[in-house]
């Protein structure tokens, strides 16, 4: 069972920048325990990684004798620990509360991270293209379920038995069918959206191939083409 820190102190702030390197510092340190990792271990893994945190800058920011906390470590950290950037900043469960900015108030640790990752919308805010990418992540799924469906039901036509189930299994399939289209119709128009605002729309799985126009096609090079 780990240790849960509490910050009740309302009366006495510690600078912000100290207040999130403190927060960090104690979830990396808690992971890694959890883990059942030494500071070396832990640097080991983040060379393996590609981004070298030597073992006594670890321990250096874990006992609060570093003075800075690069973002690029933070993201080596959280992928060294196998956990999300966002929860070593905003430690929930083991932080009651924090500080989002400077010269603000605590405020519960859940909340900040939820609108650090936009899941709590803030009034003025923009939130770029992440609704269109989540959009575009739903339909994707849709469109896949929907084609896994009619082809269940194309096979259930097929097998059946009597002519009540073939025309139910046939019913089934013509509506799977249309949500497919609909779902497609659908992601064409979004990724042209995001085309236009001079965005990459996300990469679509190859039974989504014909969701694009063949203007829109990926290149193929002499190597890929059979």
């Amino acid at each position: 069972m780990t240790q849960r820190r509490s910050d009740d102190e309302e009366d006495d702030f510690p600078e912000w920048v100290d207040r999130v390197q403190a927060n960090v510092a104690g979830e990396v340190r808690r992971r890694r325990k959890e883990m059942g990792w030494s500071a070396q271990d832990l640097a080991d893994r983040c060379e393996e990684l590609g981004h070298p945190i030597p073992r006594n800058v670890i321990a250096n920011m874990e006992s609060g004798r570093r003075a800075g906390l690069p973002l690029v470590d933070v993201i080596v950290l959280a992928a060294a620990l196998e956990t999300y950037p966002a929860c070593l900043i905003f430690p929930v469960g083991y932080v009651d509360r924090t500080q989002e900015l400077p010269f603000q108030g605590l405020v519960p640790t859940w909340d900040a991270l939820r609108r650090f990752t936009g899941e709590e919308e803030v009034l003025g805010y923009d939130s770029g293209l992440v609704p269109d990418f989540e959009a575009h992540t739903s339909l994707v799924r849709t469109a896949l379920a929907a084609l896994d469906e009619e082809e269940q039901a194309r096979f259930a036509a097929r097998t059946a038995t009597s002519r009540a189930q073939q025309e139910e299994a046939e019913r089934k399939q013509s509506a799977y069918a249309d949500q497919a289209i609909t779902a497609k119709y659908k992601l064409r128009y979004l990724r042209r959206e995001l085309r236009e605002d001079g965005a990459t729309p996300p990469d679509l799985p190859p039974a989504l191939h014909d969701v694009d126009p063949p203007e829109w096609a990926p290149e193929t090079t002499q190597e890929e083409r059979p």
